[in-house]
């Protein structure tokens, strides 16, 4: 299998056509969905097994969750007309001080639920016209219209569903 491109070295320059982000939305949705099927069955000694320094498998599931706060925020600079959007704390520091570990996985994939559910719902509420605004990426400095950003997010998402896998086969 050929090395997986660290997420800071992924680039976002191609426009995704607003018109589809039904499919977006729907992609969205059902992370929740695959990561419950992914870690269904783990025991919490796999699921809590950090690998070096790096996160374990549960870690990497809350994180998906730390992050919607930062979404949803981003959405609201869509929405308020900002012409950056807000950056992401690339240290990861609420992940961190989350111990994600600590907590029972059911409260960690729920919470993910929940907050996922929030954007979800936003979207589908959302004006067509939302679809088109545009704003900075403040990392990648590049423009990214809504349905841009839904697709930034939906690659993180299975980023770390991609990462979890090869920590469920590293364990077998």
């Amino acid at each position: 299998m050929t090395a997986r491109i660290p997420w800071t070295e992924r680039k976002f320059d191609s426009l995704i056509p607003s018109g589809l982000h039904p499919e977006l939305i729907e992609r969205l949705r059902g992370t929740p969905a695959r990561l419950e099927e992914l870690v269904k069955d783990v025991p919490v000694v796999v699921a809590t097994l950090r690998d070096g320094s790096r996160w374990s498998i549960q870690e990497n599931a809350g994180h998906l969750s730390d992050l919607e706060e930062l979404w949803l925020g981003r959405l609201d600079d869509y929405s308020n007309g900002l012409a950056i959007l807000r950056p992401a704390d690339m240290t990861n520091r609420r992940t961190t001080e989350a111990n994600h570990n600590a907590r029972p996985m059911n409260l960690v994939l729920a919470a993910f639920r929940l907050s996922r559910l929030a954007m979800i719902t936003r979207l589908e509420t959302s004006d067509a016209s939302f679809f088109d605004l545009s704003a900075l990426h403040p990392r990648l400095k590049t423009q990214m219209r809504v349905p841009d950003f839904l697709f930034f997010i939906a690659e993180h998402d299975d980023y770390h569903l991609a990462r979890i896998s090869e920590l469920l086969r590293a364990s077998r």
